[in-house]
């Protein structure tokens, strides 16, 4: 049986080699307890990097949705509150209008003052119309404006669906088209106020009497919009939160994939302290001898 030949130089080479591995694997874990972390970098776990890349992508996205949707909910709250007083105003106009109808009691300078009321109340009713969020009318769609309405009370926003992104391939509106609510034009709510103003003046019972059915349909169509809005608007909580708790279980995820357990690193801490300090005493037995030591 062939023994391999080995010398002094073969021994402090290996000692050192293994001694030098040692101090790396003690590094290592120095490192991973100072920073927390088990990734530092791709090569210390490549499998895990890449996952680590795919869960902060999700969680980037799942960010955004929640923006979106904290954006929704700033669109909508405007809105309900606008839907809110144009519903009060309207009402207000029609109890006008049921006032005004009664003959008996409402002179000449009583329909006056009901028609400079009605008068005022359309102006509220403009402004409710031209309500905006962050310089852009919850009313007016894609329009790169300042307004839904002119003083006219005719329409001179952009058709067209304000949406935001709450999931993937999830989108959901968040504004309300004008004319959807107002109208616009000759069958516009503010047409129909000042056909009631009007009326009131000349004390026409008629006008007075078609004012009261037409805004009647103009409460139940800002109803039935306000429902709209506030259905959309329970989807966009939802989604909010959808977005924040789906957030959390990214970051759990990730913790478990690049996070160190600090209790196990630091055992393992020491574990490599006592098996450096091994080889650190090994190594010194192994180098101590000399040639001087072999020719006493």
């Amino acid at each position: 049986m062939a023994i391999g030949r080995v010398t002094q130089r073969m021994l402090t080479e290996g000692s050192l080699d293994q001694l030098q591995r040692g101090l790396g694997r003690l590094a290592r874990v120095q490192e991973q307890l100072s920073t927390g972390r088990i990734i530092n970098r791709p090569s210390d776990n490549p499998t895990g990097t890449t996952t680590a890349m795919r869960l902060r992508s999700s969680m980037a996205d799942q960010t955004q949705y929640s923006r979106n949707a904290q954006d929704g909910l700033g669109w909508l709250t405007q809105v309900d509150a606008s839907l809110d007083s144009v519903t009060s105003t309207v009402k207000r106009a029609r109890d006008l209008a049921l006032q005004g109808a009664n003959a008996s009691s409402a002179g000449p300078v009583a329909r006056e003052a009901l028609a400079i009321e009605v008068d005022g109340l359309r102006q509220e009713l403009l402004a409710r119309a031209n309500t905006s969020y962050l310089d852009s009318p919850v009313f007016g769609g894609v329009t790169g404006g300042s307004q839904a309405y002119d003083a006219t009370g005719t329409y001179v926003g952009t058709i067209g669906d304000v949406n935001r992104r709450i999931a993937g391939g999830v989108v959901v509106k968040v504004d309300v088209d004008g004319p959807d609510v107002f109208g616009d034009g000759a069958t516009s709510a503010f047409a129909e106020l000042a056909a009631l103003s009007t009326a009131l003046r000349a004390g026409d019972q008629a006008g007075i009497s078609a004012a009261i059915g037409t805004l009647n349909t103009r409460i139940d169509t800002v109803t039935g919009a306000r429902t709209a809005a506030g259905t959309r608007f329970q989807r966009l909580e939802q989604a909010e939160q959808a977005a924040a708790d789906a957030r959390i279980s990214l970051e759990n995820q990730l913790s478990t994939v690049e996070n160190a357990d600090l209790a196990e690193t630091t055992v393992e801490l020491k574990l490599q302290e006592v098996a450096y300090q091994a080889a650190l005493a090994a190594t010194s037995r192994v180098m101590q001898p000399s040639l001087l030591d072999f020719l006493r």
